[in-house]
């Protein structure tokens, strides 16, 4: 599916047409624009079914443009690689510009994801921010919180950035007494995935509570609650590693689904 090997030679190959987070679509019900030329200002990405596929970062959507997280919810999941390696490397191209050490403009490489300075020699890379993502559990029940950024009725697992010297798993325990108040017994990884809003690393986890009594932040945290398997709110959408993590623990709870 998706080879992650800049197609840094090649002229002309799919296109991904991309701005202000919206996606432009493109043949086939998909986001990808017929083979045609590459300009200059176009990154290669990456292979794409064997085709090469580059970025064309526009300054603004069409009015049928739709926004990512719609793409997302409507493709397959095996399209995620490719959304997501899409909307991380733009928005590095448009954060890193100049250089964050002098101030000069950066020249794009394209034989790596790299922004080089000419004036002092220094390069960025694109950002990858770790991120812990965990649910919390008590038995058969969930902890389920709501962020004031959250549709309404919407409900999921806790998260939070990994601090500077900080593990992981030691990222887990902090978030989740910092946001609810509970310290945790057992945690146990999960898997990963990378979030591109705008550049996360999300590392999933179980973690099991010591108890169900909770205190919220209300800061971070709007509202949290323990929630039955046979009776949830509205949940995370599905492309989520958050939905995954609530998923397996269901099945779990109920082999049956």
């Amino acid at each position: 599916m998706l080879r992650r090997e800049l197609p840094s030679e090649e002229t002309a190959g799919r296109v991904i047409r991309l701005a202000e987070g919206r996606i432009a679509p493109g043949i086939d019900e998909s986001p990808l624009q017929p083979f045609q030329p590459w300009h200059e200002w176009m990154q290669p990405l990456c292979w794409w079914y064997d085709e090469p596929v580059a970025l064309s970062v526009e300054q603004t959507p069409g009015e049928d443009w739709l926004d990512a997280r719609t793409w997302l919810a409507c493709l397959p999941e095996s399209w995620f690689p490719l959304l997501s390696t899409a909307l991380e490397v733009a928005a590095w191209l448009d954060n890193h510009r100049f250089c964050g050490r002098c101030g000069a403009p950066a020249k794009r490489l394209d034989s790596e994801f790299a922004m080089h300075c000419e004036r002092c020699g220094h390069r960025n890379y694109p950002r990858i921010s770790p991120c812990i993502i965990t649910l919390v559990t008590h038995g058969e029940a969930l902890l389920l919180a709501r962020s004031p950024r959250f549709p309404a009725g919407r409900y999921s697992t806790l998260a939070g950035f990994i601090e500077p010297g900080e593990s992981a798993e030691e990222a887990v325990r902090r978030e989740i007494f910092e946001e609810v108040g509970l310290s945790v017994g057992r945690i146990s990884y999960y898997k990963s995935q990378a979030w591109p809003f705008p550049h996360s690393l999300m590392l999933g986890f179980f973690a099991e509570a010591a108890s169900r009594r909770i205190h919220i932040d209300g800061v971070e945290i709007a509202d949290a609650a323990w929630f039955s398997p046979r009776r949830l709110p509205q949940l995370p959408p599905l492309y989520s590693i958050s939905r995954a993590l609530i998923e397996t623990h269901l099945r779990e709870v109920d082999p049956r689904g």
